[in-house]
């Protein structure tokens, strides 16, 4: 397992790419796989197996200790060039050193694997030392994100007041940060600040029967001395909270091969970004100053970068673009745009324009293109699950 200073610095590069003005929010909010350049729907589940071109692949090294009985490393590989890891047992020693599903085998006891059969390999392994050391790839065609916990709904808060000992109605919202907001009310949610956040990682949450009132839970942040008593209104919409802001006291700070890459892609000039599939000028509307704010834009792989200008040597910012639908809508003066909606309302829209109706069709055609690259989980699981493999137990 990873030490805590690893995982610390993995889970910055997420918060460096938030801080750094990208909007990340429905990536977070569902499992996404990445099936690049295939547009044959009927083919979704092949993402799962082959990725016509891996997009980009992320070394690391997996030391596992030999473990007992028959299958002594808890995993299974999968005939494939290269070799894919297809199965972690629980709680056996390939999970306890970290191998995931959708691993790639790029090496085994230092002997380069990726052009060998699987059995092979697994020779290797087996008449090798008692602790194996892989050499792993992942990529963001094979590995789905873990989605973050999300909840939102109204609960009464206990004040904390010394001459009013009452509970208030706010509206609450965990976010995909695993920060709890609370609002006077829904509508407030987006438009004003919020009354007060607190960070749920390493908080203690729990049902509370302290104060004799039925589906009152509390929370106790890290951060700060306070504890926080909370109310439903039923006991499932108690178990509701108490489960995801379970999942957000312990975050999976594991990061995305993904964010790796849009960090990597950002920290270049617009022009060095490979295989751009648009580029360009683009405003984009800002809402509370009702004004257009003009950037050099560069699409690739579902995600638009903004750069100040042709000019600048890294993004300011950019949109991950999963789960978008893309059309051309008139907004106030301006009789085409390109309107960006999210799968639900809890998301932003972004409305953007470029110098003419005809460069807005170029770039909705674009973006048409670029956001099915990308497919929730559950779809392309289907069909790979009816498969039969060839593969080999560890």
């Amino acid at each position: 397992t990873m030490n805590s200073e690893d995982t610390r610095s993995v889970d910055m590069s997420m918060r460096d790419i938030e801080d750094r003005g990208f909007y990340t929010e429905t990536f977070h909010s569902v499992s996404w796989i990445y099936h690049g350049d295939e547009v044959n729907q009927n083919e979704s589940a092949h993402c799962l197996s082959s990725c016509t071109r891996p997009a980009a692949i992320r070394e690391r090294t997996v030391k596992i200790s030999k473990g007992m009985g028959e299958y002594p490393w808890g995993f299974r590989i999968q005939f494939s060039k290269p070799i894919v890891v297809t199965e972690v047992d629980t709680n056996g020693a390939a999970e306890e050193a970290g191998l995931q599903v959708g691993d790639y085998v790029l090496a085994v006891n230092g002997t380069d694997v990726t052009s060998v059969p699987h059995s092979e390999a697994a020779d290797l392994a087996r008449q090798g030392p008692d602790i194996l050391t892989l050499t792993i790839g992942s990529d963001i065609g094979r590995m789905p994100n873990t989605p973050r916990p999300t909840c939102r709904g109204y609960l009464h808060k206990r004040t904390q007041s010394s001459l009013l000992k009452g509970w208030r109605k706010r509206w609450f919202v965990l976010r995909h940060d695993c920060c709890l907001h609370y609002y006077r009310n829904k509508r407030d949610e987006g438009k004003s600040q919020a009354l007060s956040v607190m960070s749920l990682e390493g908080a203690v949450v729990e049902a509370d029967t302290s104060l004799g009132k039925p589906f009152v839970f509390r929370c106790c942040p890290v951060s700060g001395n306070r504890v926080y008593y909370l109310c439903a209104t039923s006991n499932q919409e108690m178990k509701r909270w108490l489960e995801a802001m379970g999942r957000a006291v312990h975050p999976i700070t594991q990061n995305h091969v993904w964010v790796d890459v849009t960090r990597h892609n950002s920290n270049l000039p617009p022009l060095a970004v490979k295989n751009p599939e648009c580029l360009g000028l683009l405003h984009q509307l800002d809402r509370n100053k009702d004004s257009w704010m003009q950037h050099y834009c560069v699409l690739k792989d579902g995600c638009l970068y903004f750069y100040a200008s042709i000019r600048s040597t890294c993004a300011i910012g950019g949109i991950y673009l999963h789960g978008y639908t893309v059309r051309d809508q008139p907004v106030g003066s301006r009789r085409s745009a390109i309107e960006l909606r999210p799968p639900s309302e809890e998301f932003k829209v972004f409305y953007l324009c470029a110098e003419n109706a005809n460069e807005n069709k170029r770039w909705i055609s674009a973006l048409k293109c670029s956001t099915k690259k990308w497919l929730p989980l559950h779809q392309a699981i289907q069909d790979y699950m009816s498969r039969p493999p060839e593969e080999t137990r560890m």
